[in-house]
């Protein structure tokens, strides 16, 4: 077992400098995967370090000491995450760690994982859990199956199914800048969000050793449209109707500059999104670079370009 290294040092366990500590405590179950993502360091025919998850370094630990720890050691930390690489074992050591972990922290737990059925949700809601995320990542067809190589349609319906059973306890995850529009990721997004399914955003991170190493992360003005029509379509603020798309990219919300201006001045929707109190710091990210998702507060400077990021290419 894994955990993140910025977990390690939250719970002060590693000193490590970093940026910004994390919110949720992330550790990483199995390695080399059986499925074959063509993102991610982790998959089947990836030549990436067994270490990394995204840009995020995971180090073996002694899991015991770091579930204690993470039920005595105060901190900021007020979420566990389990992000589970698929193996043979996967399903009953998520069963196994989720009994160890609550027997030793009263800690919320969202398990990152493809479960089977409904059956295997349950089995793990029972265990301790109380969000599970299926991570969809492509968010269409053509997309999901070029870099997955999986039913689009069959992952789709088991994701509304479990919606539908497990309601408001089922998550997914998004990667912009896998080759779909703007219009295709709001509309999907629309969707899921009608079915009352959580959302984590990220942005295509190249990680070296992977079949996409060479693949560029998608334009931040891009990323910020995208953000911002899933804040205004996730606080029912506009439908998505209202947004007009040229060659499917977003030309306008429906708001006037003043309008967007009072809307996002907070900062609130260029944050981190997912699961409640999950930051993910510097997942998609290198300290000092761009910065897709925020994992704290932004600052009246980073408020202000990432304003102008938005409303750059807006017909306001």
């Amino acid at each position: 077992m894994r955990a993140s290294i910025g977990t390690l040092a939250a719970l002060k366990l590693k000193k490590v400098k970093v940026e910004a500590l994390p919110t949720t405590a992330y550790f990483m179950l199995g390695e080399k995967c059986q499925h074959d993502c063509a993102f991610c360091s982790q998959a089947r025919s990836s030549h990436a370090t067994p270490e990394l998850l995204s840009r995020v370094t995971w180090p073996k630990i002694e899991e015991e000491a770091v579930f204690k720890a993470l039920g005595e050691e105060p901190s900021e930390i007020r979420r566990a995450c389990f992000q589970v690489v698929r193996t043979k074992e996967s399903f009953a050591e998520i069963l196994e760690k989720a009994k160890k972990l609550k027997e030793k922290a009263a800690i919320p737990l969202c398990v990152s994982y493809n479960v089977r059925d409904a059956i295997e949700a349950q089995q793990i809601f029972a265990a301790g859990a109380d969000h599970i995320s299926l991570p969809l990542d492509g968010a269409v067809k053509r997309v999901y199956e070029k870099v997955k190589g999986k039913n689009y349609e069959k992952f789709y319906n088991k994701l509304l199914d479990l919606a539908e059973k497990f309601p408001g306890k089922i998550g997914t995850h998004l990667i912009a800048g896998l080759g779909e529009t703007e219009e295709e990721m709001l509309k999907v997004m629309d969707d899921l969000l009608k079915h009352q399914i959580t959302i984590a955003l990220f942005a295509f991170t190249p990680v070296p050793g992977t079949r996409l190493e060479k693949e560029s992360p998608p334009d931040i003005k891009s990323y910020r449209r995208i953000q911002a029509g899933f804040y205004l379509l996730k606080k029912n603020l506009k439908s998505i109707s209202e947004f007009t798309f040229k060659n499917g990219r977003v030309v306008s919300f429906g708001l006037t500059r003043e309008e967007i201006l009072e809307i996002f001045q907070d900062g609130e929707a260029f944050r981190t999104s997912g699961c409640p109190d999950c930051n993910r710091p510097y997942y998609n990210e290198r300290p000092g670079g761009t910065i897709y998702n925020y994992p704290r507060p932004l600052t009246p400077e980073e408020r202000e370009r990432c304003l102008e990021e938005l409303l750059t290419e807006l017909e306001v």
